[in-house]
């Protein structure tokens, strides 16, 4: 057992031994004990959002940390299968520092297991591409991502790229960033488990954060991979608010036949640390497993699972 095993074994004792309440309470102390001005900062990021519940502390809305106090309870065993799974040290102690930030408001692990070397997604240690990629980008927004993969890749890297996205405007920014780029095809449509037709929700703080659901301000197209691509894919990239479950329901088809390598974003949601590990581990059990983190020491947040 090393130093980080040692850490990980200790906070899971932690939490074992406390039910949803009793860690309740325990992370409102440690909240409060805080600087004001950090709590200031938590509430803003995690209001202006919405993903995670609300914190008001002058007005005592403590709805984010009852729920993440409330996974944290529920799902030790499923953290621990997790961190067997895991396939480097990195990753185990990304993990372990990101579930002791959520309990503990533990930043200087944070800090540590951010990643600083590579661009997100795009590991070079881990994750290898061909000329024959055929790659899926999910939430492509502007085209950062495409553009972040061809920097590390090459621009003769890949066969085909497939970007979806689903605010009119960022499509249209999307197309402007890509437009001198070949063999890349771009689609305005959500992705999902079904096909049909949603409607916009559009986030105040971020066009990069709007959402899908049955209320907003346009109707948007849904599809699933498996019926919009009828090619073989190698590369799925996910981050799509909270969406990214139902996406790769909707692309079980390619996982089963194909092993496309999975690069999901795993921090929309208090539940997504775990079930999409699970998830994917459903449609077929032979993937390897990785964490990386390139979010604030303040928030766990641009957390990727990479599924190799």
């Amino acid at each position: 057992m090393n130093a980080t095993d040692r850490k990980f074994d200790e906070l899971m004792r932690e939490l074992e031994s406390s039910d949803a309440e009793e860690l309740y309470n325990r992370m409102r102390k440690a909240f409060s004990a805080l600087p004001r001005e950090i709590r200031a900062s938590l509430a803003r990021f995690f209001n202006a959002y919405g993903y995670w519940g609300r914190l008001d502390e002058d007005a005592g809305v403590f709805e984010e940390i009852a729920q993440k106090a409330a996974a944290l309870s529920a799902h030790c065993a499923d953290y621990r299968a997790l961190y067997d799974r895991l396939a480097d040290q990195r990753s185990k102690f990304t993990l372990y520092a990101v579930l002791s930030n959520r309990s503990r408001y533990d930043f200087e692990s944070l800090a540590r297991a951010r990643e600083n070397l590579f661009d997100e997604y795009f590991d070079l240690d881990l994750l290898r591409c061909t000329p024959e990629e055929v790659f899926v980008d999910l939430g492509a927004y502007v085209g950062d991502s495409v553009v972040s993969y061809l920097l590390n890749y090459g621009a003769e890297c890949y066969k085909r790229i497939y970007c979806y996205e689903i605010t009119p405007e960022v499509f249209a920014a999307l197309e402007r960033t890509l437009r001198d780029i070949p063999r890349v095809s771009l689609r305005q449509k959500g992705v999902s488990d079904r096909p049909g037709v949603m409607r916009l929700n559009v986030c105040k703080t971020s066009s990069s954060a709007n959402t899908l659901g049955s209320e907003g301000v346009c109707d948007v197209e849904v599809t699933t991979l498996d019926a919009d691509i009828p090619e073989p894919v190698t590369l799925i990239k996910a981050d799509i608010e909270g969406s990214e479950r139902q996406a790769l329901k909707g692309a079980e088809n390619h996982i089963k036949n194909e092993r496309p390598k999975l690069l999901i974003s795993v921090y929309h949601g208090n539940e997504d640390l775990t079930a999409v590990p699970h998830l994917i581990d459903s449609i077929r059990s032979d993937y390897a497993f990785y964490l990386r983190s390139k979010g604030t020491p303040l928030h766990p947040t641009e957390l990727t699972l990479f599924a190799l």
